[in-house]
């Protein structure tokens, strides 16, 4: 299966042979890429099933890259966008596809491994080449995918607007005496109706529940009095979304809306920290600030945010620790949270790209706090 976003074969050439020259400079000797995101990210295949047989990328500087796919998938895989620079090298069943594998690589050397690659094909390598090591791509390469193009900037700002206008919708339907369970289920349909292929989580948290930052929707009905969490998001042509925004069923209190207040102020700094060459914890501790002076720092229980791609989750993340510096084209999360056991919860999060000059983003529906019946 070929991925949906509008990439060129020479698209994913710059990107392997910009992958490549990373892992030579990191010291590695290449990288190994099974079926998953970074696969997806650099050949524009992903297969239709992964299952036990082997499909591996390896990819070298100097060398042409090779794909190593079963036969009964091969058809597929030069369908791949991406797949006319590559070399395909199909194996069938009987075969050893791990002695296939080691015959593309240095019997010494020390490969990038991506992260989801399964126990049972890492294993098989290092049987067949007991001198190599392995070293996760998190580890060795965490910003690889994480400064995106413009064409990648165009999708995730098309993403965002799509998560918008699905919040848009939702603010409008009946949340009183309704399970959380349906509000969830309108929001994913109404995801898929923005032109979402995937949808990865609608998080739909209401009274005590939003103290949970991952509450899953459950049977709770919502009442009136109720602040209820919602975060939503998944993949469209390709890109994630990923929005929290916090409404009210019913009047709020005064300090349900002050708390609302003071996560909206942490979000507002957290995203005004943001710049190129300022670490990524600076997003972090600049939100953290905001909630910390009020007195709520205990119930900031996470960090900040995180990257955003072809997952929903990938690195950067704004976290006290990451020293990396921003640079234009970075696009993560800024979400900062206030949780009261056995009260409420509140989350208030954009999706982010840094400028030439600061921030960009990509969600824009209102951040103050929405009434709702």
């Amino acid at each position: 299966m070929t991925g949906t976003a509008p990439f060129t074969a020479a698209d994913y050439t710059a990107r392997r042979e910009r992958a490549a020259r990373a892992a030579a400079e990191a010291g590695l000797a290449g990288l190994l890429v099974a079926p998953g995101p970074d696969l997806a990210w650099l050949t524009g295949y992903t297969p239709t099933a992964v299952t036990e047989r082997l499909t591996l990328l390896v990819l070298t500087a100097g060398r042409d890259p090779v794909l190593v796919v079963p036969t009964l998938e091969a058809p597929d895989a030069r369908r791949a966008a991406g797949a006319p620079a590559l070399t395909l090298r199909d194996w069938t069943d009987g075969e050893d596809p791990y002695a296939a594998t080691a015959a593309l690589l240095d019997g010494t050397g020390r490969y990038g491994i991506s992260d989801n690659t399964w126990a049972l094909h890492l294993l098989g390598l290092q049987k067949a080449l007991p001198g190599t090591s392995y070293a996760s791509l998190t580890e060795a390469l965490p910003m690889l995918r994480a400064v995106k193009d413009a064409a990648e900037l165009a999708l995730l700002a098309a993403a965002g607007a799509a998560a918008d206008a699905a919040f848009e919708e939702i603010r409008r339907v009946r949340f009183a005496g309704r399970r959380e369970a349906d509000v969830a289920a309108d929001l994913a349909g109404l995801l898929r109706g923005t032109g979402h292929s995937q949808v990865d989580f609608t998080i739909v948290a209401s009274g005590p529940n939003g103290a949970n930052p991952h509450h899953e929707a459950g049977d709770r009905v919502i009442g009136r009095g109720d602040m209820v969490a919602l975060d939503f998001g998944g993949l469209k042509d390709g890109y994630g979304s990923d929005t929290s925004r916090t409404v009210h069923v019913g009047e709020p209190t005064d300090e349900e809306r002050r708390v609302h207040d003071l996560v909206r102020e942490a979000q507002e700094a957290g995203f005004r920290a943001v710049r190129p060459g300022a670490a990524c914890q600076d997003v972090d501790r600049a939100a953290r600030a905001v909630i910390a002076e009020a007195g709520y720092g205990a119930f900031f229980v996470h960090r900040t945010g995180h990257g955003i791609g072809v997952t929903t989750h990938e690195p950067p993340y704004m976290v006290e620790g990451e020293r990396q510096p921003l640079v234009p084209g970075m696009c993560f999360s800024v979400e900062p949270g206030v949780y009261l056991p056995g009260r409420f919860g509140v989350r208030i999060e954009d999706i982010v790209t840094v400028t030439e000059d600061g921030g960009r983003r990509l969600n824009t529906t209102t951040r103050e706090l929405v009434i709702v019946e």
